[in-house]
Formats: structure tokens, sequence, C-alpha cells
């Protein structure tokens, strides 16, 4: 059978290990498995949401209201637009599907960070569309002005505000001013998904929406309700933009793209302020943790503005060994080898959790 010639070229996303899998190839007990590989919320989600989900199960004869109106509505709320100006995705990872499926064709070029959300190039990939990354790391502005003015017909361009899988996150001030030197006809698509750890860690690298669309009508903000809500199970993302932007997405979204109880756990978590403050106030204090883990180890980590680290192991260090030993004791974090990296992404657990993940760690990594 043959099939499209696009996918010769397409290689899978590689998520982080379920603990399902890690039970059944190590023979470690379920409740013993930490899984720190994925960036879910370690406190789980608001209380709000499991009930509503609940009361909710009652209704899944039903197909859930395409219209979106409440949720909509409660984002229009939140960020000073109207409901015209969202979009609601399967995860935000739709949404950024809709954009290039909008924007990206052969003729043209999207352009992105060497190490960013994998999901950027596999989509991009599969209109067919030429793929610019640059040389450095994270997002050096400067390489990527360079780079978009020496090609034509760049069609899209990402900017991952704190960035996956490393955790660096440029200011709202030079993401704006890189924004002014680019076509009007760009599309530049900013990726939120770390925006609440991002604004409580550091006032200067928050993205207010509105500002965003109203200044540069050419932008889409993505958010989602997978990391800091606690609802990655749910898959509930969504996009800000100009209604040209919103009108062009929306024909791409196929009918009851979310499902009747995601709709619900999103509209009653977006109500939840107090657990958001909660989760990002936790967070980074169990983040000075491993920083100053990393320093009594001389290990090197990437400042991060997320739910996540980012080690960086030297030329004595294997990230694949560590990870493997770390799986062995029941503990999954995220090697970064298919990104091209000697390193390691860990999700910031709870107290608890951080307790048995550093004691091995070290055992691990001294050993």
């Amino acid at each position: 059978m043959v099939f499209n010639k696009t996918l010769d070229n397409l290689n899978n996303y590689e998520a982080g290990k379920p603990i399902e899998l890690v039970v059944r190839e190590y023979g470690v007990n379920a409740s013993d498995v930490i899984k720190v590989a994925s960036n879910e919320n370690p406190y789980g989600c608001s209380k709000r949401a499991v009930e509503a989900v609940r009361a909710e199960t009652l209704k899944m004869n039903l197909y859930p209201d395409d219209s979106m109106y409440e949720l909509k509505e409660a984002l229009a709320q939140k960020y000073g637009v109207k409901s015209h100006n969202i979009i609601i995705g399967s995860g935000s990872d739709q949404i950024i599907e809709f954009s290039l499926f909008a924007k990206a064709n052969p003729s043209n070029k999207i352009l992105m960070a060497k190490t960013t959300f994998a999901m950027y190039e596999i989509y991009g990939k599969r209109t067919g569309t030429n793929i610019l990354k640059t040389t450095s790391e994270g997002h050096d502005l400067q390489e990527f002005i360079d780079i978009y003015k020496a090609n034509e017909n760049v069609a899209v361009v990402f900017l991952c505000l704190p960035n996956n899988p490393l955790g660096e996150c440029l200011g709202k001030q030079e993401v704006f001013e890189f924004l002014e030197q680019i076509s009007p006809d760009t599309l530049a698509v900013i990726d939120g998904a770390y925006q609440e750890f991002a604004a409580y860690k550091d006032e200067d690298k928050k993205i207010d929406p509105k500002e965003l669309i109203e200044t540069f009508p050419n932008t889409i903000y993505l958010g989602t309700f997978s990391k800091a809500y606690g609802l990655g199970g749910m898959r509930t993302g969504y996009g800000v933009g100009d209604v040209k932007v919103i009108s062009a997405l929306s024909k791409l979204r196929s009918p009851f793209n979310i499902t009747t109880l995601s709709l619900k756990a999103a509209i009653e978590a977006l109500k939840d302020e107090e657990f958001i403050k909660m989760t990002v106030s936790k967070n980074f204090e169990q983040m000075r943790r491993y920083e100053e883990f990393a320093y009594e180890l001389d290990l090197e980590f990437i400042q991060s503005y997320t739910n996540f680290i980012t080690y960086k192991f030297g030329a004595a260090k294997n990230s694949s060994d560590i990870c493997e030993k770390l799986m062995r004791q029941g503990i999954i974090i995220r090697d970064l080898k298919s990104y091209g990296m000697n390193a390691a992404r860990i999700t910031i657990g709870t107290k608890e959790q951080n307790d048995k993940i550093l004691r091995h760690l070290k055992a691990v990594y001294q050993g």
C-alpha cells in the first residue's frame, strides 16, 4: 500500500513514558511510580472541575455545545477581548495545526527555534512547507530576524514563551520589538502554554493577549488547560487572535472537537483562581530545591520560567543512562536525546515526590 510521501519525512512525537509502561517493563508497583516527564500538574486540578465533570457524566450521550459559548465568554472576560477573538481546540496543539494549515504550504516557510516544541515542525512538515530553524538552542531573536530577512515567504513564526522543553523565556518588550520587524502577512504564533508560571515569576515576561493582538493583528496567542489548570487528560486549549485570524482558523475546526466533559471542566477550572495561585507558588518553592541541587553537584541547568527544569549533562554522563536508571526506580523523567541534547527535563513535583526524585537522582548521578 502506498501512502502520502510527506509521511516519509515525519517522526512521531515522543511523549513522556506512561506509568503503565514502566509497571509492565520494570515490575514497579503503580503506586510507587512518580511520573515527572510530561509537565502535568502534580497537585491535580480544581475540585470545582472534578465536581462539574461528575455532574456532567449523566449527559455523556449528548454532544457538547459546539458554539462553546460559555467557555469563550469566560476566556473573553478573563482577557478583556470578545468571544469572536477566541477559538477552542483539543489541546493548544490543535490550534497550532490549524494555524499551519491556514498559512503554510510548499511554496513558503516557517521559522522556529532549534530546540522547541516538536509539534511545530511535525505539523509544519505535514503541510509540505520548508522548515527554518535557528542554530542556537533557545530563542535568539537577533538570529530569528536575520533568518527572517534572509528568506522570502516566511508564512509562520513560532515563539514559545516560555520555551518547552528548555524553560527559558523572552521578555515582552523584546518580543514586541521583534514583531515590529516582520511582515503583517506573516502569522506569529505566541505559544503561552506556560505563561501562568512565567508571569508569576517575572512580570516582564507576561504577554497580555489583548495588547498583543491589538498591537499586532497578525499574531495569535495560545493557551492551555493542561498545565497550570491540571486538565491534561481533558485536552482543552484555546487561541486568542484578531477576528480575521480566528475566522480563518475556525474553518478548519471539525464539529464537537472537544468533549462535553472537557468543556465543563475547563469552564469550572477557569473560575478557581486560588488553585492556580497555589499551583504556581508551590511550583517555584519546590524548584528552588532543584536549583540548589544543581549547584551542589555542579550540574548545569537552564533558568526556568515553567513547571519543569532542564539539566544538561557533561561529557562524562549520558542522559539516556540516567533516565533508564531512574526508571528502574519508578521515576519517569524526560530524556532530551530526541532533541539532540545530552539533557533531561524534570517536571517539578510535590515536596514528597521531590524528596524521592532528588535522593535517587543524586545516587544515579554520582554513581
